[in-house]
């Protein structure tokens, strides 16, 4: 083969070993270059915040902020103090409903069902909605224009041991004759049919309340709150053992501790009236001790 041949046999194996080596080696390293600056995908999941805000949200009112009222786990109480943003929007709604007499709002309370309800109210929530009214009420609202409920709810949102705004308001404009004297009535009737009977130990003035008993303190609740001139009447009774005066007195303590409850959960305690039979209107055998304690009572009525 001559020299020349042997030359441009160099030049072809030059260029056939360049042009691999370069899709080889060179090519990868673009591809490396243009996928390491290429961006990233990221994911789209947004973590979602940890507040559950403070809504009034009616016609004619509408006020937002991310704080809220708080409670600790399995407390009615409200954790004091309470955030500026919120009491600015309790004062908004007292302009409200100052403004709008017939307007009424229902708040609802939150519990969730591994909390341990130890108020006397029929469930947390309703503890809660409660104290939320009462401390609205504290702030110079109207308490004739809220109405309280309380549900269980499986979770509510938390920080820690803190459950963030557990409670609702829902607004709607109540026409007073809507209610008609009938139905009122018919509540009395089932309340006086059925009094709240609270039993005691002997030479004992104190009491915790079945659940029955808590529905039934609701029920008088719910009653006052709309008829403004009802009175309830509170009667203690005891057996006959000691003496008369001494009956007398201890029946007395009894019927100021149901008067004392009653004012607690939500009842005026100047509409509440007390006496005492102490052992002087038995409806138990005072010979057994199942009728005695029968006897150790104190009666709750709508005058």
């Amino acid at each position: 083969m001559s020299k020349k041949a042997l030359y441009l046999l160099g030049i072809a194996i030059t260029i056939v070993l360049g042009t691999f080596l370069y899709l080889k080696f060179c090519c990868n390293c673009c591809e490396k270059a243009i996928t390491d600056d290429t961006p990233k995908t990221v994911s789209d999941t947004v973590q979602e915040p940890n507040f559950v805000p403070f809504v009034l949200n009616g016609s004619g009112i509408e006020y937002h902020t991310n704080d809220n009222l708080k409670f600790l786990k399995n407390s009615a109480k409200l954790i004091m103090p309470v955030s500026d943003s919120v009491i600015t929007g309790i004062e908004k709604l007292q302009m409200f409903l100052k403004s709008n007499p017939k307007q009424k709002i229902t708040i609802t309370g939150y519990a969730t069902s591994d909390e341990t309800n130890s108020t006397t109210f029929e469930n947390l929530g309703l503890a809660r909605a409660n104290d939320v009214r009462n401390y609205f009420v504290s702030k110079g609202l109207s308490e004739n224009q809220f109405n309280t409920k309380g549900e269980i709810l499986d979770k509510w949102k938390m920080n820690a041991d803190t459950l963030l705004g557990p409670a609702n308001y829902s607004f709607e404009i109540i026409d007073s004759t809507a209610v008609t004297n009938n139905e009122w009535s018919a509540l009395k009737d089932k309340i006086n049919a059925q009094p709240l009977i609270l039993h005691f130990n002997t030479n004992r003035s104190s009491q915790t309340l079945s659940d029955a008993e808590k529905q039934k303190v609701a029920d008088i609740a719910k009653y006052t709150e709309n008829v403004k001139d009802a009175v309830i009447l509170v009667v203690g009774h005891s057996d006959n053992i000691g003496n008369r005066s001494s009956n007398i007195a201890l029946a007395q303590k009894r019927a100021d501790f149901s008067k004392d409850y009653l004012s607690k959960n939500g009842i005026d305690s100047e509409r509440i009236e007390t006496q005492s039979k102490g052992p002087d209107e038995p409806i138990g055998d005072n010979g057994t001790a199942e009728g005695k304690a029968e006897n150790r009572r104190t009666v709750i009525t709508i005058k």
